[in-house]
């Protein structure tokens, strides 16, 4: 079993943690990490670049002049694609770009990507962190109490005052287990785990 430190939100050790091998110490392949990540980005795309067609502008749809003799091109409407302030021939419409990639492989890469920081020595477990008040600069002071550069914090339960009082601190991100996902890990510096939520991470892996 991988052992890991518990410290307080003052950095000092109080005790122990045992963290799954299977979950957090297992062989780690770029390629199934990059596949997953992928995904994730291209989930985030919003797709929403879209123009107007020929049959989406505003316009009268008397033809311009008449079909022959008067030595110009045929021309039809005014929202023709050839005239200025027609339609688009062959412009984006709203797509979305999401696809999905087998379940086991999601999984896996969620592996992979928490045994990376295992491995790299870059998990910080902390006991808890409670907060009696909305406040930013204390979330601010324990961070950098702490060491920590570009944190993701993952908590159990939801926590209102760590989530508000953490939100306009920048690179600071805070998740619930459940929410813990790929890209978040591998784009953090520090995975700081609360002590409770590592049961909660093992409970989802490990079923």
């Amino acid at each position: 079993m991988a052992v890991v430190d518990v410290q307080n939100i003052n950095g000092e050790k109080i005790s122990q943690v045992d963290l799954d091998d299977g979950i957090f110490n297992i062989d780690v392949k770029k390629s199934v990490l990059h596949e997953v990540v992928t995904m994730q980005l291209a989930g985030r795309r919003s797709g929403t670049a879209s123009v107007k067609r020929r049959s989406d502008v505003r316009g009268s749809g008397r033809k311009l002049f008449r079909q022959k003799g008067t030595g110009r091109a045929r021309r039809g409407n005014i929202k023709a694609p050839l005239l200025r302030g027609g339609g688009v021939t062959f412009g984006p419409s709203p797509k979305s770009y999401a696809y999905k990639v087998p379940k086991k492989v999601r999984r896996l890469a969620l592996k992979m990507a928490l045994s990376s920081k295992f491995q790299g020595n870059e998990i910080v477990v902390l006991d808890k962190l409670e907060l009696k008040e909305i406040k930013t600069k204390r979330v601010y002071e324990i961070i950098e109490g702490l060491k920590i550069e570009k944190p993701l914090i993952v908590i159990a339960e939801k926590n209102d005052e760590l989530v508000l009082s953490a939100r306009n601190l920048p690179n600071v991100k805070i998740l619930k287990s459940e929410g813990l996902n790929v890209y978040d890990i591998l784009n953090c510096r520090r995975l700081v785990l609360l002590e409770s939520s590592i049961k909660a991470i093992e409970g989802r892996l490990s079923a």
